[in-house]
């Protein structure tokens, strides 16, 4: 499903100039940022609302500008191996290139008004603002990265060159060239691997699991980046034993078993109020299940369960991470990484200590 959005002609488009697009014999202008392919006459704007046809070329409407910023725990992307414990400048824009009738962040991703982007930013002050909070990385989430790329790389960009580093949370709905370039600016990504049929894709989504598919093994095979999974559990919708069995067996078999994967639960918001949250047992079968298939990390979320929150060695089972809530518990790694009791090196990216951001949660105010 390819909507587009027409644009009021006494409101002016403003915006930065985006990449990854070509003009059509039609007269049109496509957008090939993602799979898709909008294509614009002038004053129409994306399905994602955000990238628009200004004359000869697209538009990112929300360059510079955010939905909020907030400093949270890593754990709380989800990212359990990726330095644990460190707080993480997080912030989003507004829009979404998927339609999910379930979304958790709806009056962000859905948001077709700029009074929900209240602070204005730049690259460089969103470097200061993780320095001066003692941020370990940045994270382009709440809506997804993919659909402000040109500003996601900028920042990016000015991060790395300040030694901090970048997370990118995301659906992976995005298209070859404009993957390269995106996850060529990150260190680590969590993607939203939202079902795994086409039909759970197609009718919640109004889009398609293949190249969600094909985003993770380019990720997991063709970068260096750091991957974890998230996989929010529906009742009745992609929470079958066949499907979670299937998922699992082709994360083991395409990206391996060190990929952590992160079974979260439901709750019922935007689309779906008339569901019930996730049952706990449901993920913790879900755990079961993808354990079974190989799989060494497999986490639970949204819910309190210790032993589903835990790192453990996969070679003798001790104990490396424990974790409460988003705060760490427990810590049994050597400074290289590796199982205190037997040596056997933990998948993930570590520092010799792990962070003490706890739990805490601490808005912030940038730019005007």
């Amino acid at each position: 499903m390819n909507k587009t959005k027409t644009h009021d002609p006494a409101e002016p488009i403003e915006g930065a100039a985006g990449r990854y697009w070509q003009r059509l014999g039609d007269g049109r202008i496509q957008c090939d940022l993602c799979p898709r392919l909008c294509k614009l006459r002038e004053g129409q704007r994306g399905l994602c609302f955000v990238r628009a046809r200004q004359g000869d070329g697209i538009v990112l409407t929300t360059y510079g500008r955010s939905s909020g910023f907030c400093v949270d725990p890593i754990e709380k992307k989800p990212l359990n191996h990726f330095l644990p414990g460190t707080p993480v400048l997080s912030f989003g824009t507004a829009g979404c290139n998927l339609t999910c009738s379930f979304c958790q962040n709806w009056d962000i991703s859905n948001a077709r008004a700029f009074d929900r982007l209240q602070d204005r930013a730049s690259p460089e002050d969103i470097v200061r603002a993780a320095q001066e909070a003692g941020a370990r990385s940045v994270a382009f989430t709440y809506n997804d990265p993919v659909i402000f790329l040109e500003y996601a790389v900028d920042v990016a960009a000015a991060c790395r060159a300040a030694g901090i580093k970048t997370v990118a949370v995301t659906a992976g709905y995005i298209t070859p060239e404009p993957r390269r370039e995106f996850f060529a600016a990150m260190d680590a990504a969590n993607v939203d691997l939202k079902g795994f049929t086409e039909g759970f894709y197609r009718t919640l989504c109004t889009g398609r699991l293949a190249p969600v598919l094909e985003t993770l093994e380019y990720i997991r095979h063709e970068t260096a980046l750091w991957l974890e999974i998230t996989t929010l559990l529906i009742p009745g919708k992609n929470d079958s034993e066949r499907e979670i069995a299937a998922l699992s067996d082709w994360v083991m078999d395409r990206l391996g078993p060190d990929v952590p994967l992160h079974f979260s639960a439901f709750h019922p918001d935007w689309r779906m109020r008339d569901l019930p949250a996730t049952p706990p047992a449901t993920l913790r079968r879900a755990r079961e299940i993808a354990r079974a298939a190989g799989l060494r990390h497999v986490y639970t979320g949204n819910l309190r369960d210790p032993e589903g929150q835990a790192t453990r060695c996969h070679a003798c089972d001790a104990l490396l991470i424990g974790r409460d809530g988003y705060a760490l518990a427990a810590w049994a790694l050597t400074p290289e990484g590796s199982c205190a009791r037997c040596g056997t090196a933990c998948a993930g990216h570590f520092e010799a200590e792990p962070g003490r951001w706890g739990n805490r949660r601490q808005p912030l105010r940038l730019g005007r």
